[in-house]
């Protein structure tokens, strides 16, 4: 049986697009084994179980979140810059900068965002009414987040729309394989990202208001601040991270419902669920797939030796459906409890947006399933188009009929 299991094909590629929209069955084979080596494009390690994945997460000791220097990483780096981000670094340098970012965070900062993002989710879903369908993407899921994420920066509605394809374009460069030069328009959106920063951090400076840019250019700690470079870079992160991220918790958890009308019969009639059944969205089809960390040594797993530097991908939305730790984990079931799923991750790099994530989350499919009672897959059966990133999966688009 042993001999069995370690012969069994594993197939990791998300490069190829039948892949990326379904990687489910494809994470089955590794939850019967320790960490998996491979080469594609470069040596690397796959790791699935639950207790492996959180584990590594939470050792920043002997894995860092710093990838070593390669011709990819510098072929980035010359693009997107060299300052630290608070999601590729280790201690003492992650410690500084979450502390300075994490001041623009605070739980009453998010509280008094929940009025103003309920506003926003009222005035798209009575749009969307208007005309008589819903498409989940365009109508809801892709202008909500931007929207939030851009009135919290203290950004005009007018460069909402250019914000949302700055965003997607450079989050497709996830899916430029090594080797492979990123594309003009990767550098162009994220030029244009930064150009416009720039600019609008110098007028906070200027004008502070009482926006998150205005809290970012002020964040101190015993005379330490944020420089330039470094708020820039953060500021582009949140961009993306807090739009895309959250984009991708509503439309997959739209589809789950739709896919499970037992389920979504359950939450339409019981709405005190709404919080359960975020996480159970954030579980079974989780918006960030795969996170990598790099050992600082040579490690071993369960007997697998992984070498320093090796890149190792932290299959978080495998580990959410690890049957070790979730009973009937390919069952969509918004009373799950508990539910100790990794979506946002887990130790020092814990999601910094999580409460805000779980809050539009939970104020869109609320508002969607008052607006529309009947709610429901306009065809089950038809087939889906997924954006071109595996590491963080989305709909393209979502259909659903109304009546």
């Amino acid at each position: 049986m042993a001999a069995a299991i370690e012969n069994e094909p594993i197939y990791f590629n998300p490069w190829d697009e039948a892949y990326r929209a379904n990687p489910y069955p494809y994470y089955a084979p590794l939850y019967r084994r320790p960490p998996h080596l491979m080469n594609l494009f470069i040596p690397m390690a796959l790791v699935a179980r639950h207790a492996d994945c959180a584990a590594i997460l939470r050792d920043y000791e002997n894995f860092s979140s710093v990838p070593p220097m390669s011709p990819f990483l510098e072929q980035r780096l010359a693009v997107f810059g060299t300052a630290p981000r608070v999601v590729f670094s280790d201690p003492p340098v992650h410690t500084r900068l979450r502390k300075l970012v994490s001041k623009a965070f605070t739980p009453r900062r998010i509280r008094d965002l929940e009025p103003r993002i309920r506003e926003i989710a009222a005035s798209l879903m009575a749009k969307a009414k208007a005309n008589g369908k819903f498409e989940v993407m365009a109508d809801l899921a892709n202008p909500l987040p931007v929207m939030v994420i851009s009135e919290m920066l203290g950004i005009e509605a007018r460069d909402y729309e250019n914000f949302k394809h700055w965003s997607d374009v450079v989050v497709e460069s996830d899916m430029i394989p090594p080797g492979v030069p990123l594309p003009d328009r990767v550098k162009e959106s994220f030029g244009a990202l930064r150009a416009f920063f720039i600019e609008e951090i110098e007028r906070r400076r200027r004008e502070p208001g009482d926006d998150l840019v205005s809290a970012m250019v002020s964040a101190r700690d015993d005379a330490d601040a944020l420089t330039e470079e470094e708020l820039i870079a953060f500021v582009v992160l949140l961009l993306m991270a807090g739009n895309e991220t959250t984009t991708n918790l509503i439309g997959n958890g739209m589809l789950a419902l739709g896919r499970n009308p037992d389920q979504l019969e359950l939450l339409r009639t019981h709405p005190e669920l709404t919080p359960r059944a975020i996480e159970e969205m954030l579980r079974y089809d989780c918006p960030v797939q795969s996170a990598a960390r790099y050992p600082k040594h040579d490690v071993v797993i369960d007997g697998v030796e992984i070498k320093v530097n090796t890149p190792t991908f932290i299959i978080v939305a495998a580990a959410n459906r690890d049957p070790e730790k979730f009973d009937h984990p390919e069952r969509f079931e918004i009373t799950r409890d508990p539910n100790e799923h990794l979506a946002f991750g887990d130790g020092i790099h814990f999601c910094l947006g999580a409460s805000l994530a779980r809050m539009e989350g939970a104020i869109a499919i609320s508002t969607t399933l008052q607006t529309f009672p009947r709610l429901k897959l306009s065809n089950p059966d038809a087939p889906l188009t997924y954006k071109g990133s595996y590491f963080l999966r989305g709909l393209s688009s979502l259909t659903m009929a109304v009546d």
